[in-house]
């Protein structure tokens, strides 16, 4: 199968194409290629490219932004994600996309599931329900991945933030009542991978097992990581980020493992192999010194 992938130099880009690449023919875009946002480049981007199937990852991510810049988020994830969407339907390619488990309010205290009704409370989590909504207006056979707390050795994320902080001598703070499902981008990509050579469409949560506090998963990546740093437990302060977050967010990925056979492997398990990862990545790119040459 032939796959457009959009956002590929993204964090989940990053390690999606590699994985698909194993099974597919993958042609990689961003935002240097084409701007999702413009309908025409867009299209004429998708006819070149031929696909059997589109993957649309592109999207603006910073929650807190988007409550500053809601046109922006809009322009990108709502209008940018039905551009793509009409792009692919022109060409007659399968659709999937990549949702968030912030399109939740957060009222549950168990994991949500796929029927679970939306009912976001911020800008980011409006803006990509409102991507769903296009997806499903055009397609009756379409592929949603929604997924939470993602992570990765790369990019702008929880891990890495912690770890610099810690590394920085800085004071660590996180809180205690937000519980979400941390889920590594090499884990998601794989599950993704699988759920589209297995060929049942439809939405799918998609998160390593088991849940955590915000504060205990810094716990975590500490203790992996053998850093003696000083975290203190906090509660939620609105005033300190603009975008609400839901208390709730951990995802029930039960449908994955029924309908694909894919089971999604312990968060813990996974940081660990991220963790290790991110060291190797680290030496690799240290410059090796030549061998000192002693003079006679």
């Amino acid at each position: 199968m032939r796959i457009l992938v959009t956002g590929a130099r993204g964090m989940l880009g990053r390690d999606l194409c590699p994985v698909l690449r194993s099974c597919h023919d993958v042609v990689g875009i961003d935002q240097e290629e084409a701007d999702v946002a413009d309908l025409k480049a867009m299209c004429d981007l998708v006819a070149d490219v031929q696909p059997d199937c589109v993957l649309h990852a592109a999207e603006f991510r910073d929650v807190d932004r988007t409550e500053s810049c809601p046109r922006l988020a809009r322009r990108v994830n709502a209008i940018g994600t039905l551009h793509v969407a009409v792009a692919a339907n022109q060409v007659n390619a399968h659709f999937a996309y990549i949702s968030t488990s912030y399109v939740f309010d957060g009222a549950k205290d168990s994991p949500y599931v796929e029927a679970d009704p939306p009912n976001p409370i911020n800008v980011y989590g409006d803006t990509k329900y409102a991507g769903e909504r296009a997806v499903t207006s055009l397609f009756d056979n379409h592929f949603i991945f929604r997924t939470g707390w993602l992570f990765a050795p790369h990019g702008m994320n929880f891990v890495n933030t912690v770890i610099r902080m810690a590394q920085g001598k800085c004071w660590l703070e996180a809180v205690t009542d937000r519980i979400g499902t941390p889920t590594y981008s090499l884990d998601l990509a794989h599950a993704i991978n699988a759920a589209l050579v297995a060929g049942v469409p439809g939405v799918y949560h998609v998160a390593n097992s088991g849940s955590c506090s915000r504060f205990e998963f810094a716990s975590e990546i500490l203790k992996q990581m053998g850093i003696c740093a000083p975290l203190r437990p906090a509660t939620s302060d609105p005033c300190r980020q603009p975008a609400r977050r839901p208390a709730y967010s951990a995802l029930s990925s039960d449908r994955l493992r029924r309908e694909v056979g894919y089971a999604m492997r312990p968060w813990r398990e996974a940081l660990g192999d991220c963790l290790a990862r991110r060291e190797s990545q680290a030496a690799e790119s240290i410059p090796q010194l030549a061998p000192a040459v002693s003079a006679r």
